[in-house]
């Protein structure tokens, strides 16, 4: 079943640890949100082989989801595992291209050479900086009574944890995978408007999963890229209904059949496709009223016969604003 108490904790980073366990190490960060301590446990070791975690650090993450972020209190915060709100999704929310993804060791001796470096640097910002906030995505734990943190000692213990990709897994571990309810590790730093995004997930987990449970899809050949979406107008020049436009570019060798292939919005809205997009052509596809790509930000993704998708891409409300320019991807 999907995680039970999922959210996101907003907060102040006052200390961090790496902890000594090698059989499943994390790096613990101590959160200050309110009167309330946390620890966040942060993943850096898979239980299975290979144990390398893949991970992608953006240090300049632009994305809608971060909009509504700093109105939330220093807390934590249920949050809802369907689209169009804060909830994450590494596959549905176009956060980023997995590709960019790297493997790390979890500790090795030197500077910036481990997954726990990467991490570690930006906490120590976050320490160092006054109007700094951490926000962990993940499933809350605690508070357990009277019973001391293991890592901290406050009282009661209390946190965060699964702060990784929650669905695609292995059938040992197929009873937290879910939709909408992926971790993550942000950080805002308001002096420089500046937010850095942290994204982890185990090798044995899968890229295609089903809509409603999260589990693995084993869906053959790989169906990632062969069209990308390079272009959008977002924000057409006149009143509504306005006609919105993406661009399609077809990078692989052969000619592709659209029968069957959808465009979906923000709130995973559809809009079938058809037609025939040939090797290296580019087509601009008309948006119907089904499907909406909102001026203060979105996502767009393209799904395949199968329903899987193919590429996804996201835009701000900066991005957005200048009416009838085409966003480029």
């Amino acid at each position: 079943m999907p995680l039970k108490r999922y959210g996101v904790l907003k907060g102040k980073a006052i200390a961090a640890k790496r902890e000594e366990d090698q059989s499943s190490p994390h790096y613990q960060v101590h959160i200050q949100a309110g009167s309330t301590q946390y620890r966040i446990a942060v993943n850096v070791k898979s239980q299975l082989s290979p144990s390398e975690l893949l991970f992608l650090v953006n240090d300049d993450f632009q994305h809608p989801i971060t909009a509504n972020l700093p109105s939330l209190e220093d807390e934590f915060t249920l949050l809802s595992s369907k689209p169009g709100g804060q909830a994450v999704d590494f596959i549905r929310g176009n956060l980023f291209d997995r590709s960019d993804m790297r493997l790390l060791p979890p500790n090795l001796p030197g500077p910036d050479n481990d997954l726990s470096d990467q991490i570690e640097h930006y906490v120590k910002r976050a320490m160092q900086e006054t109007d700094a906030r951490v926000y962990a995505f993940g499933e809350r734990w605690g508070p357990e009574g009277g019973k001391e943190d293991k890592i901290f000692s406050f009282r009661p213990g209390n946190g965060v944890h699964d702060i990784h990709m929650n669905q695609g897994n292995v059938p040992r571990f197929a009873g937290d995978d879910g939709v909408w309810q992926d971790g993550a590790l942000m950080f805002h730093f308001p002096s420089s408007t500046q937010w850095v995004a942290v994204f982890l997930a185990f090798q044995s987990q899968a890229w295609h999963t089903d809509d409603k449970t999260g589990h693995a899809i084993v869906d053959g050949p790989e169906s990632d890229h062969l069209v990308r979406i390079v272009g959008a107008l977002v924000n057409p020049i006149g009143p509504s209904p306005e006609q919105e436009t993406v661009t399609l570019l077809n990078v692989s060798p052969t000619d592709i059949d659209l029968a069957g292939w959808k465009i979906a919005d923000r709130l995973k809205n559809k809009m079938p496709l058809s037609g025939t997009i040939h090797s290296g052509e580019a087509i601009t596809v008309k948006l119907s009223q089904e499907v909406q790509l909102g001026n203060k930000g979105g996502i767009i993704t393209l799904l395949n016969d199968k329903g899987l998708k193919v590429d996804g891409v996201s835009y701000t409300g900066q991005q957005a604003h200048k009416e009838g320019w085409t966003i480029i991807f």
